[in-house]
């Protein structure tokens, strides 16, 4: 390969290269201080450690990992089901966006740790206190996100469209839900993070698996590394999960991916 083409390929690739070449930078970084300072595992595991215990667990960080992604998937899934049709209520009335707006600033304001004994108490000890804490979380910016892009049609599109005799369904099927698919998929990028935050929310709660569990169980037994694993676990849970949406989106939508908003 010529050093052209080597170029060619590192600027192709630098979207994924260079995020890489950092973290192996700083996980070395770490190991060597951790063994050059000589730092208690309990207080800062070394990298290496941190792979060795984790690994060591097996299959039952699989199981724990499995067991958060599928309340990630659960509560994501429910904040689009809710989102789309509460946006498309709001964009459309004046009237309920006025009567539902401070409710959804209420239901963020509140925080989720503090909701989340309470739904334990009413639902039970199990999976679905968990999935309603992560669609509380996921499901605002979802909602302010799809409603933007829908008041976000040029007012020339709309009485064109109008003066096509357009009903208010064609309207909003072929103008202002199309128009809105780069808010959404700006959207569902911050949902799916915030999905990763409330699954472990509601597993520090109340849970017998799951990945926030295995930190708490950890941190109790003192077995930090092991801890430390399952925050590098979510963190990559968080990055793949995040990177999928990219791709739907680059692959069916890409007009939408070169239009979708800056913030």
């Amino acid at each position: 390969m010529s050093s052209t083409d080597l170029r060619r390929w590192l600027n192709s690739t630098r979207e994924f290269t260079v995020p890489l070449i950092a973290l192996v930078v700083l996980m070395l970084i770490w190991e060597a201080g951790c063994r050059l300072f000589d730092v208690p595992e309990y207080l800062l595991p070394a990298p290496s450690r941190i792979v060795e215990d984790t690994a060591a667990m097996g299959w039952v960080v699989g199981d724990h990992t499995l067991a958060t992604l599928r309340t990630i998937l659960y509560g994501f899934l429910l904040s689009i089901a809710v989102s789309l049709p509460l946006a498309v209520l709001i964009a459309s009335s004046r009237l309920f966006a006025d009567a539902i707006y401070p409710l959804l600033v209420l239901t963020q304001s509140v925080p989720k740790v503090a909701i989340a004994p309470i739904l334990v108490v009413i639902l039970g000890p199990n999976e679905l206190p968990r999935v309603i804490v992560t669609f509380l979380v996921a499901f605002f910016p979802l909602v302010i996100s799809i409603t933007a892009g829908l008041m976000a049609v040029p007012s020339e599109l709309v009485e064109l469209s109008r003066s096509c005799r357009a009903t208010k369904l064609q309207e909003l099927t072929r103008i202002r839900l199309p128009y809105s698919i780069p808010f959404l998929f700006s959207g569902l990028k911050v949902a799916i993070a915030l999905s990763v935050v409330g699954a472990v929310v509601g597993e520090f709660v109340a849970a017998e698996r799951g990945l926030g569990y295995l930190i708490t169980s950890a941190t109790a037994f003192f077995k930090v590394p092991v801890a430390f694993g399952a925050m590098l676990i979510l963190a990559i849970l968080g990055i793949v999960l995040f990177q999928a949406i990219v791709v739907v989106e680059r692959v069916f939508f890409p007009w939408a991916a070169a239009e979708e908003p800056r913030t």
